[in-house]
């Protein structure tokens, strides 16, 4: 039987990272507590970018529309659950394309994530109701990782996944790296051409951190990727699919939830 490899690819949690409020400096937080090497992937929760940026928020701030209304009250008759319609309000503005009313809210937010409820998070928010998600998240990444020693940075997070049970942890922003790593025009083993392979490396490298960043009151939010290569490939940062190339949204416009 063989040994373990001694050498590859680590994935470690930046320890004793304080509660993050407004304004805290992401990067130096971090580079206090950890020696990063110029080629780490330092992946930092959306959350904590959210409270840095000031992204919490009360759910006075939304007064509910008539659409609002509308959504809250539908979505109450599919679940028989009582609904928020400023909650409603809030991921209504927080999106650009509202995909399904019920059983639940299917958005998609204003940088093109697909998500439930616009990723708005209502736990853990200390001083407000809500936390939303960051606004731009890849000029967030830039902007932590113009402060660091490391030069890649994905902002992650979790979220569900059709066809699946469970949460996986996702890139919503990155900076310093492809979001894709395309091995069209490469060849197998068998010496056969790859022609649709794409490998979307940011959500790869978001869900090994989210393996080690933990959830709930004991997860840290900021994990290091040690020794990733991304290799002699081409390199893409088209993440999010287009409208015209997403079947499955097209799909869903199409189909209603009956709710009678």
């Amino acid at each position: 039987m063989a040994d373990a490899p001694s050498e590859g690819m680590t994935v470690f949690p930046v320890p004793d990272l304080p509660e993050i409020t407004p304004e805290d400096d992401i990067a130096a937080l971090v580079s206090d507590r950890v020696d990063l090497r110029p080629d780490d992937v330092v992946c930092v929760a959306s959350t904590v970018v959210s409270k840095a940026e000031g992204r919490v928020a009360d759910l006075e701030d939304f007064p509910a529309g008539p659409r609002a209304r509308e959504v809250a009250a539908r979505l109450e008759r599919a679940t028989g659950e009582e609904k928020d319609p400023q909650f409603a309000q809030a991921v209504l503005e927080e999106s650009t394309d509202l995909l399904m009313e019920a059983p639940f809210l299917l958005t998609e937010t204003r940088f093109g994530h697909v998500t439930v409820n616009a990723g708005i998070d209502r736990s853990n928010v200390p001083g407000g109701d809500l936390l939303l998600l960051p606004r731009r998240p890849d000029e967030s990444a830039a902007r932590i990782a113009s402060g660091l020693d490391a030069e890649r940075v994905v902002v992650t997070d979790t979220c569900g996944r059709p066809f699946r049970h469970g949460q996986r942890g996702v890139a919503v922003g990155w900076a310093g790296t492809p979001a894709a790593r395309d091995w069209r025009g490469e060849h197998d083993r068998e010496g056969r051409e790859l022609g649709v392979t794409v490998q979307a490396i940011v959500d790869e490298l978001a869900a090994a951190a989210n393996l080690v960043a933990g959830e709930g009151a004991g997860g840290t939010p900021v994990v290091v990727v040690r020794d990733f290569e991304f290799g002699d490939h081409d390199g893409s940062d088209a993440l999010f699919r287009d409208v015209e190339g997403d079947f499955v949204r097209q799909a869903l416009r199409g189909w209603s939830f009956e709710d009678d």
